[in-house]
């Protein structure tokens, strides 16, 4: 039965009973008495409860939406609010589901578009960076020397200072090129990609440790990606804001899939709002339908862990 009319027909059920009541025998006196006050109250209050119950019953799918709608988020896709009622009730609730399958999908998709152009990006600057100021830093430092072993001692001290700086910023941007284009993740695999950047992170008072199973059965381009780099960007949150002294990485199989977990001994998430670094990994993770859920550690600190099923693993 329509909604309207289920209303309309539980206030008729009211007024009816009111207009009974008034028809009735019961009669009020002038002034009222009080067993007659009685009555009218008690059966107006018998009116309005029963009223409300009905009301209740009928519109509490809604509210269950209404909380619904508040708690979906994109990000953590899967959640529906159970079909309950009839009518338009029903098939609002149904309606709403189906919106949310559509929005996910598009979601999904333009994200995907959205980070493969990112990577391509990344791609190009970490390619012009290598080519273009690579080799001409190189080609400073090269000519650097040849004036320093034609100068003065004096000179060439002060020559020799300019070389070092322009070696240690030739080495910085060959670090920012490695980590926009994992070069090693395209030559060597996954496992030592994760290798050579738990040790590009290991610094004088961070430790980062890892373990990697070597028996990994083969993982999609795609998936190898986006477990880098979620391991990448929690490395990176841990040494710049966790305030860190030692990570866990470790990359297991299971009979579920792969699992890549990131402990840290750091400052915690403490209920901070999510930043674009953790939205990106959660991105990450739809595309690969993994799991991406972020927890304090057995010891304090923050615990990453991305579970990629183990129908996702290989195309």
């Amino acid at each position: 039965m329509p909604l309207f009319w289920r209303i309309f027909l539980l206030n008729a059920v009211v007024l009816i009973c009111a207009t009974a009541l008034l028809l009735g025998p019961v009669t009020v006196s002038s002034p009222v008495l009080l067993t007659e006050a009685a009555v009218l109250t008690a059966g107006l209050a018998a009116m309005l409860v029963a009223n409300a119950v009905l009301l209740r019953i009928g519109l509490a799918p809604l509210q269950r939406l209404t909380r619904a709608m508040t708690a979906i988020d994109l990000l953590r896709p899967g959640a529906r609010p159970v079909v309950a009622g009839h009518g338009e009730v029903a098939e609002l609730i149904t309606t709403f589901n189906s919106m949310l399958d559509r929005l996910e999908t598009e979601r999904a998709t333009s994200a995907a578009r959205a980070l493969s152009a990112q990577e391509a990006e990344r791609h190009r600057i970490a390619q012009e960076l290598h080519d273009e100021v690579g080799q001409t830093l190189t080609a400073v430092l090269l000519e650097l020397k040849r004036v320093a072993d034609h100068a003065p001692p004096a000179l060439g001290a002060d020559l020799h200072r300019v070389q070092e700086s322009t070696r240690a910023g030739l080495d910085e941007i060959r670090r920012i090129a490695r980590r926009l284009r994992p070069g090693v993740l395209e030559d060597l695999g996954l496992v030592s990609a994760l290798k050579a950047l738990a040790n590009e992170f290991t610094r004088p008072g961070l430790a980062v440790r890892h373990r990697i199973d070597t028996d990994l059965t083969p993982l999609s381009r795609d998936v190898e990606l986006v477990l880098y780099r979620v391991a990448q960007e929690s490395l990176t949150n841990a040494a710049r804001h966790a305030g860190a002294r030692r990570v866990d990485l470790s990359l297991r199989r299971t009979p579920a899939g792969v699992e890549l977990v990131i402990r840290d001994d750091g400052r915690g998430i403490d209920g901070a709002p999510e930043g674009a670094g953790i939205s990106g990994m959660r991105e990450r993770a739809l595309l690969i339908g993994a799991t991406l859920t972020l927890a304090p550690g057995p010891d304090g600190g923050t615990e990453v862990r991305l579970t990629v099923p183990a129908h996702r693993r290989s195309h």
